[in-house]
């Protein structure tokens, strides 16, 4: 059994969480990172709650930050079916 991966995450307004790595991603294009996590819930259907967040050098730091555009969305999207396809 692969043993679960804890990472300590920082978000944009300073938090810092643990969660559980899942994986990361790269754009197409190499221009961006995502990071997919979870903190290992459930939602009631039984399905395990996973995020995808945006990485982002701050200085010597690297935070995470929410995906707000659509386009960025569907991209990653494409990436995420791609790694299910696989």
């Amino acid at each position: 059994m692969e043993e679960k991966e804890i990472i300590l995450i920082e978000n944009t307004n300073g938090d810092t969480f643990e969660a559980e790595l899942v994986t990361y991603l790269v754009s197409k294009d190499k221009s961006n990172t995502y990071i997919v996590y979870t903190n290992n819930e459930v939602e009631d259907n039984g399905d395990q709650v996973i995020y995808v967040s945006k990485v982002v050098a701050e200085g010597d730091t690297v935070k995470i930050d929410e995906i707000v555009d659509d386009e960025e969305w569907k991209n990653v999207q494409q990436l995420l079916k791609e790694i299910a396809n696989n």
